[in-house]
């Protein structure tokens, strides 16, 4: 097997990291950036061709691949491979499981759920159809126009099938896969790795090289993408707390700052800052978490949360299946779900290689139990913590269903201010009013909910600098300090830059649309992973050792039934 050693430079500038590949992911990120920013117009038309060209040709392709890939996953949970370890048969996890699961949830899903907790089941609740298509075809088909219970319902079940397990899915698959060739192969932990079984010592050449590229892409962009739509919304925050105008110049300015921070947590390595934020942003949001549940309507919504999770994994396989073929439809599900499973994808590098990083030493059964199932228990009940607080407060407006104002926002496309709105409105109508002032306790919690945007986004930057790093270096777990500190402070000035001209919406289509590459290489990855499973000397062992013990049971059967006979 051949070596990566020979690929990092041992003395420079350039001292442990791939000369080659450094200056690779420089180049093209910057070229990408000064031709959107130049030109823009032209840029913006050209990714929005293209991925308006995907959802419409390419919709049955984006659901068949991630119904496949949560069906595999399933299969490998349940499997015989499930005993097998990541990591030498004698390995412990490097984390507890409780910094494990806050680290999970961290880089997996952080900032979104804070962005869209509110505004995305507002949105399927709602039915005046602002867009021009359905704002939730599921209901309408069930016949769920008016805005009851019933739509609400309908509205979270869309919600979780968008951030639930067929999503994380493939952060599975590429996690696993990174995990198993580079703690249990030996093999660099990076992306090209996975194709170690269909290529061979060629993973250290121009495919390989090109995979990784990718990799870094997706990373980059997806993380500027995030900070662009964080710094959004904590601007939005400030401007609730404290009247600060939420303008270009705040949203720079909390760009820096976050920088900044990420790429000092960055370089202090995965064992400290890293894990020390995520696990502060667990006991953090459990304080956010508890206002949205006690301080709104405690029963009703322990009852929709139950209701809406079974309501999930009934309809679990047919949503997952469901092609549009009516024109409305066919504009949600690209705007929808198809923009998600192509977000997710584009993501799947990035996250996936961190979820690796954190896993070595836990069986494939421990780790696919617990990245698919915990992270989205917690999401499932954050979203109806906050979504359904929000629509509980539409349903019951005094003014009919629909008229809280909370809906107008979202009708309006202003998401950053949903979240805002519905922690003032939960103030002013809380039962707990009815004893005590609580006015006090949602600006606290409006100032928490802005601190966490920016520890979410923290942990989401330092993560994707950790594996940026770890990529350029050909897989060094602690990559050297002065290439965290040009890729944390890189990802920030990207963001900066394109928020500036205006770039992100057009960087966040173009992202979306690198998912497509990004799929074909998860595929050959999956197909890698099962057949180097299959191969691997402890599962070899263990079945031959099995038949074995089956051959020699039977022989004893024979032998005892022949005893038996009579003379």
């Amino acid at each position: 097997m051949a070596t990566a050693k020979g690929k990092v430079a041992r003395s420079g500038f350039w001292s442990g990291l791939n000369p080659g590949m450094g200056m690779a992911a420089k180049g093209m990120i910057i070229a990408f950036v000064v031709f959107t920013i130049l030109f823009f117009d032209f840029a913006n038309a050209l990714y929005s061709a293209v991925r308006s060209g995907i959802e419409s040709a390419l919709s049955w392709y984006y659901v068949s691949l991630m119904s496949v890939a949560l069906g595999f996953c399933i299969y490998l949970m349940f499997s015989r491979f499930g005993a097998l370890k990541l990591g030498a048969d004698d390995s412990k996890p490097e984390f507890s499981n409780f910094s494990w699961f806050a680290m999970l949830f961290s880089a997996g899903i952080g900032i979104g759920v804070f962005f869209f907790g509110v505004a995305e089941p507002l949105f399927y609740f709602d039915n005046t159809e602002p867009w021009e298509y359905p704002n939730n075809p599921f209901a309408t088909a069930a016949g769920h126009d008016a805005m009851d219970v019933q739509r609400a319902r309908s509205a979270m079940i869309v919600t979780y099938f968008h951030w639930g397990l067929h999503g994380w899915a493939f952060y599975v698959l590429t996690g696993l896969s990174l995990a198993y060739f580079g703690f249990r192969k030996g093999l660099p932990l990076t992306l090209r790795s996975a194709l170690y079984p269909m290529i061979g010592d060629r993973i250290y050449g121009p495919v390989g090289n090109a995979v990784d590229l990718l990799a870094v892409f997706g990373t980059v962009f997806g993380v500027a993408t995030s900070l662009g739509l964080g710094v959004k919304q904590m601007a939005a925050g400030l401007n609730y707390l404290l009247g600060i105008d939420p303008g270009l110049a705040t949203q720079i300015i909390l760009i820096a700052v976050i920088s900044v921070i990420a790429t000092l947590s960055a370089v202090s390595g995965v064992g400290r800052g890293i894990r020390i934020i995520s696990e502060w942003n667990i006991w953090l949001s459990v304080v956010v978490l508890a206002y949205f549940l006690f301080g709104g309507p405690f029963k009703w919504l322990m009852g929709f949360f139950i209701t809406t999770f079974g309501d999930y994994y009934t309809n679990l396989f047919q949503m997952g299946f469901w092609t549009a073929s009516d024109p409305g439809d066919v504009a949600w599900q690209g705007g929808w779900t198809i923009f998600y499973w192509g977000w997710w994808l584009s993501w799947a590098p990035f996250v996936g290689m961190f979820i690796a990083r954190i896993s070595r030493g836990r069986t494939i059964r421990e780790f696919m139990l617990g990245v698919m199932f915990v992270p989205t228990t917690i999401t499932f009940f954050w979203l109806c913590m906050f979504g359904g607080n929000a629509i509980y407060m539409e349903l019951a407006a005094s003014g009919g269903a629909g008229t809280a104002g909370l809906a107008d926002l979202v009708r309006a496309w202003d998401l950053p201010s949903a979240l805002y709105g519905t922690i003032a409105l939960l103030g002013e109508t809380s039962w707990l009013n009815e004893f005590f002032s609580v006015s006090w306790l949602s600006v606290l919690i409006m100032a928490l909910s802005t601190c966490l945007l920016a520890t979410w986004f923290i942990t989401s930057s330092d993560s994707g600098t950790l594996v940026i790093t770890t990529m350029l270096s050909m897989g060094d777990d602690n990559p050297p300090i002065k290439f965290k500190i040009i890729w944390g402070i890189g990802e920030g000035a990207v963001a900066a830059a394109l928020l500036l001209a205006g770039g992100l919406a057009a960087l966040q289509t173009a992202s979306i649309a690198a998912a497509l590459p990004v799929s074909v290489v998860l595929i050959c990855m999956t197909y890698g992973l099962y057949r180097s499973l299959r191969e691997d000397p402890s599962y070899v062992g263990r079945m031959t050792a099995e038949r074995a013990a089956k051959t020699t049971k039977k022989k004893a059967a024979g032998r005892g039934s022949r005893a038996r006979q009579p003379a």
